[in-house]
């Protein structure tokens, strides 16, 4: 009867800051853990929070045997540690840092109130079993999340801005105060042609549910019965990306211990839909292949689901890119997304007109439109090898709108 542990620690300390002043200082640390055994056909589970004794846990999760969760597969093996920490801030040392902040907002806008938070977030995820396997994944930041508001807004806030680093650097923290809010009250016109320069994130989601293994197989995703198709953009490649250059937090393995050749798999390879993601069950349900996506789900067998979705860059800037051109960039977009056909609708509250680098003026509000399929294919114009405006990835692509 094989063993297996898996451990989640993550300590957290947190300034809150309100009406451009220091509210509260707060702590947390948590350590979870989900012991494992399994007898080659069923896996007993027992989940505890904060300090536990292993001995007694594991005879918990024999006797859970009972339940009977299947669980058929073997156990991996290996050995590895990855620890991306750069460094780590005592609270005097966070607390110093938020003065300093909230001083130079007060000082040099002192037509805003801001609000939000600047916290310090480390993380360890870690794996053991009886076969000799043995991984951990420490990463830690420190972030800066702020809001703010205009003297003459009647909006209870005109947006936010976000940056979190490893080693922080004040001045990339005043370059970016200073880019979203010096310009915000000179009001500018929407441009003809619309290129959305943003975060990829809010517009990806729909490409969890479609690359979902068990949804193609099942001819419920958009991209049933296109494997092996081009339906995007040759630009357009999209791949589980868990190297040292690309993560924040993600382990570099899943919740079964498997761990990928280059920390990557690929799902669409320029334009061409090549395979959904599957952990061990959905892989052997359905005969597809296996890609290592299972969750980390401490209370059961694993999911699927674990994917860290990234678009491959391309080799230019974003300026280069925009080619003289202007770009829109969202900065507050509450409501809308995707529906089932892939059509994506938002309503755009504050956006700003941009150069590829700074903002020119603040937009009228208006609604952006498309489908994954324009997004991605004829629109698509690809994420530039900088990181402009937010400190990380940007991507361009051209879309409808309506004021």
């Amino acid at each position: 009867m094989e063993r297996e542990k898996i451990t989640s620690q993550f300590s957290f300390c947190e300034v809150q800051i309100e009406e451009t002043k220091i509210k509260s200082f707060n702590k947390d640390s948590r350590a979870n853990h989900s012991y494992r055994v399994y007898d080659g056909e069923y896996a007993g589970i027992e989940y505890v929070q904060g300090i536990a004794s292993d001995e007694e846990s594991y005879k918990k999760a024999e006797q859970n045997l009972s339940l009977k969760r299947p669980y058929k597969f073997s156990l991996e093996t290996g050995v590895r540690h990855r620890d991306k920490t750069e460094q780590e801030y005592s609270d005097k040392e966070l607390m110093d840092i938020a003065r300093e902040a909230v001083e130079h907002l007060k000082t040099h806008y002192p037509d805003f109130t801001f609000s939000g938070q600047i916290s310090t977030d480390k993380r360890t995820m870690s794996m053991t079993n009886t076969l000799g396997l043995d991984y951990s994944n420490t990463d830690c930041q420190l972030n800066i999340q702020i809001s703010y508001k205009h003297k003459d807004s009647k909006d209870l806030d005109d947006g936010w801005f976000s940056l979190g680093q490893r080693t922080f650097d004040f001045k990339k923290f005043t370059d970016m105060a200073e880019n979203y809010l010096s310009n915000f009250t000179n009001i500018v016109e929407l441009p003809e042609e619309l290129i959305i320069q943003d975060q990829y994130y809010g517009y990806m989601s729909k490409f969890y549910e479609c690359l979902e293994a068990e949804n193609i197989t099942l001819g419920t995703s958009l991209f049933s019965g296109k494997i092996g198709e081009k339906v995007f953009s040759d630009g357009f490649t999209l791949l589980h990306d868990v190297t040292d250059e690309e993560t924040w937090f993600t382990p570099f393995f899943d919740g079964e211990g498997a761990v990928l050749p280059n920390d990557k798999y690929i799902y669409i390879e320029n334009g061409v839909i090549l395979s959904g993601f599957a952990d061990k069950f959905t892989a052997d349900k359905y005969n597809v292949p296996h890609t290592g996506s299972a969750n980390f789900n401490m209370l059961d067998v694993p999911n699927n689901g674990n994917v860290r979705l990234c678009i491959a860059r391309s080799d230019k800037t974003a300026k280069e890119l925009l080619d003289g051109r202007l770009s829109v960039v969202p900065i507050r977009a509450a409501g809308g997304g995707f529906n089932d056909k892939g059509e994506f609708v938002t309503p755009v509250q504050n956006a700003m007109l941009c150069d590829g680098e700074r903002f020119i003026g603040r937009l009228p509000e208006f609604t952006l439109r498309g489908t994954i399929y324009d997004m991605y294919g004829k629109s698509f114009i690809g994420v530039s090898s900088d990181k402009p405006i937010f400190n990380d990835k940007t991507i361009l692509m051209k879309m409808d709108y309506s004021k």
